[in-house]
């Protein structure tokens, strides 16, 4: 009997990893879901499992800036847990909304540590999962997504360390684009702009009432238009890769262009 395709999310217990755990689950995925917050990934397991009959879910709960942490749980994955089909690195924040000079080191810190280290931490664990399966002859050993940003591509003003964190993730994906050719292994990125998620609570660290400004009098994305996305690109077929995907509201032209009414 064909196996269900396995999937595994970071930063799954909330915004677009939620919900792009949903959409792979409804597209027959068996996922692998990670975030640091236990209890919600237990809820989020729950909810996927009475939507879908037959879905297996794993939860497991750590933090991808810890490589650590992340060796002890992706590296000791159950056997038909290693065939991972796909990554979705997802996990990433955005900390702090000043001028370098007034720069929080900390903020900082966590941008850099989740942004770009954690990603490495756990794409180098799991693109050598697909590798392995890559040289044992399978010829569509895994898809890589990485979740950047336009902020990946352009900078805005007292944004600096975020967005260089995010021109960081793109310089991988493309480096990862490259360097996996050769195994089969896909990747493409997707770069959203201004998307409705508890992004903006966290960049803020938990001023709602800013946070809940930064959309004033425009639509913003919501996570299920990403996690859509994520589910097309994953879905084409094995001779198809997706190499990036922009995504804007259509009040928004850039990273530092939007329209308000």
């Amino acid at each position: 009997m064909k196996r269900n395709r396995i999937a595994l999310v970071t930063g799954a217990t909330s915004g677009i990893g939620a919900a792009t755990a949903k959409e792979l689950a409804a597209a027959g995925y068996n996922l692998i879901i990670t975030g640091r917050r236990a209890e919600r990934l237990k809820i989020l397991k729950e909810e996927l499992q009475q939507a879908h009959e037959g879905i297996e879910v794993l939860t497991l709960a750590f933090d991808v800036t810890d490589p650590h942490q992340v060796a002890a749980m992706l590296g000791t994955l159950p056997g038909t847990w290693r065939a991972v089909d796909v990554l979705v690195n997802n996990a990433g924040l955005a900390a702090g909304l000043e001028h370098i000079h007034e720069g929080s080191l900390h903020d900082w810190e966590a941008m850099i540590n989740t942004n770009v280290k954690g990603v490495l931490y756990v794409t180098r664990i799991v693109a050598g999962l697909m590798i392995e399966r890559s040289t044992e002859g399978d010829p569509a050993p895994g898809h890589i997504v990485n979740i950047g940003s336009i902020a990946g591509r352009q900078v805005y003003e007292n944004g600096a360390v975020y967005c260089a964190s995010k021109h960081a993730l793109n310089a991988l994906s493309q480096g990862m684009r490259i360097d996996f050719v050769r195994y089969g292994i896909r990747v493409t990125e997707i770069r959203p702009g201004m998307v409705a998620t508890e992004f903006s609570q966290v960049r803020f660290h938990g001023d709602t009432a800013r946070a809940a400004a930064v959309y004033d009098g425009v639509e913003p994305l919501t996570a299920e238009d990403i996690a859509e996305a994520v589910v097309w690109a994953v879905s084409r077929p094995p001779h198809v890769n997706i190499d990036e995907i922009a995504i804007t509201p259509r009040q928004q032209a850039n990273a530092y262009l939007t329209h308000r009414k």
